[in-house]
């Protein structure tokens, strides 16, 4: 352990304990920790108190505080020990530079994790779980290093060859190959995210544009990532052929509907039939679009229930849009009245009940119409048009029907029962009633 960096800190300690420059070496620790905090915070703040116009690098740095406070400790570091290593021995700053370094990149990492799978909040017991799996492979890292061991550990990992189809490879060049896939996916996959969050915040581009921007340079950003990291360890790209051939076979046998609802949903963004926050119905859906994804579209209905329908079916099936052009909606309702009414005065009084039920707009106006003579009396019906259906259409209808019953009870107009007449045949049969059975019992001597 003598030519390791614990054993060099260990045999410092025991031979210069009572040496002062071990206690140079604890102060420039102790400042670089405190500068490290008080720099992140003080460039938090100052970009907190920014204006608008810095609202993504403000985004960006306030959840980029955890890894910004020890990464700006590992600077101070690192400056403190290229200083005083011309005049003393530096092995306890030699030793917090893994440690101080491993902390920085934990923290870097959970960062990138919780940006891609947890945007929402928190990511769940199994983003938990790969949080602690990565934090215990780096402190066993750092470990290694300290103690000398990883280089014992790498030699014996470079020179242990398995078999991979017809050729042999390394368990070192194996674990390196999928460090680099996931380290780069990883990496694609953050600044897919970073892309997505900045084009939804731009509201001068049309929805469905974002979104099938987003959606495209994710999907590029993956590809080159993985192309990169393939190349990056040594395997040849054209190898890539034979998975090509079968996918399209898998595509062939099984996943026209997966491939299909894919292709749709680029059809749709690109199209723009539909947007997010647009009201449809579509089969037996109806409800507000909240998501638009390449495979499918959440469809949010008035009851609070989300409904995820692919969007094969969106393409295929028709889709009422009631906001695609035109945000107005028409809603009616019908009531009947006796023959004996007023149909003018009723006409004119339904109109005015409808004018002031909430979110029924002037213009169109709202309209009171005759429809047909019936059986029992006078069947009318009341439009009128709203300008957000996205809010719902059942409680206008409610308060338009409230409306029409306050009205017609004030002015006394009479809503008719069905009327029915029923006529009895052969009277006499119909009113003959035969005796119980005990009675006629009873009567017999």
């Amino acid at each position: 352990m003598s030519n390791n960096l614990l054993g060099g800190l260990l045999a410092d300690l025991w031979s210069d304990l009572n040496d002062p420059r071990i206690l140079w070496q604890i102060a420039a620790l102790l400042a670089a920790f405190t500068l490290g905090a008080l720099v992140a915070r003080a460039l938090r703040a100052r970009l907190v108190g920014r204006d608008l116009q810095l609202r993504v690098m403000r985004l960006g740095v306030e959840s980029f505080g955890r890894v910004l406070s020890p990464l700006l400790a590992l600077a101070f570091i690192a400056l403190a020990k290229l200083v005083m290593e011309q005049r003393m021995p530096v092995k306890l700053l030699q030793l917090a530079l893994p440690l101080v370094g491993s902390f920085a990149l934990i923290r870097l990492a959970f960062y990138v994790l919780r940006r891609v799978f947890a945007k929402g909040g928190d990511g769940g017991s199994m983003l938990q779980a790969l949080e602690k799996s990565f934090a215990a492979l780096v402190w066993v890292g750092v470990a290694l290093h300290i103690t000398g061991l990883l280089p014992d550990l790498l030699s014996f990992l470079d020179n242990t060859v398995v078999p991979v189809g017809r050729h042999k490879a390394s368990l070192l060049v194996i674990a390196q190959a999928g460090a680099s896939v996931v380290v780069t996916l990883m990496i694609a996959l953050w600044a897919g995210t970073a892309l997505e969050e900045r084009l939804m915040r731009m509201d001068g581009m049309h929805s469905s544009l974002r979104a099938v921007m987003a959606r495209s340079v994710r999907a590029l950003l993956i590809l080159l990532a993985v192309l990169i990291s393939l190349s990056l360890v040594g395997i040849d790209l054209t190898v890539l052929s034979v998975f090509g051939g079968a996918f399209g076979v898998g595509l062939g046998l099984g996943l026209q509907k997966i491939a299909s609802s894919y292709v749709s949903g680029f059809v749709i963004l690109f199209e723009r039939s539909l947007a997010i926050g647009d009201t449809v119905a579509v089969d037996k859906f109806t409800g507000q679009v909240t998501q638009i994804n390449t495979r499918y579209t959440v469809i949010r209905g008035g009851d609070g229930i989300e409904t995820v329908v692919p969007n094969e079916m969106l393409v295929s099936s028709p889709v009422q849009n009631y906001s695609l052009t035109d945000r107005t909606l028409r809603l009616a309702t019908q009531v009947g009245i006796a023959y004996s009414s007023d149909v003018e005065k009723v006409l004119g009084l339904l109109r005015q009940a409808a004018i002031g039920v909430p979110r029924v707009i002037a213009e169109p106006a709202p309209q009171a119409l005759l429809l047909r003579f019936e059986a029992d009396g006078l069947l009318l019906e009341v439009a009128v048009w709203i300008a957000d259906p996205e809010n719902g259409r059942l409680n206008v209808l409610s308060d338009l029907n409230r409306a029409i019953w306050k009205t017609l009870q004030e002015h006394q107009i009479s809503i008719p029962y069905p009327q029915r007449e029923v006529r009895i045949l052969n009277l006499d049969e119909a009113t003959r009633i035969e005796p119980p059975r005990a009675i006629q019992a009873t009567a017999t001597p």
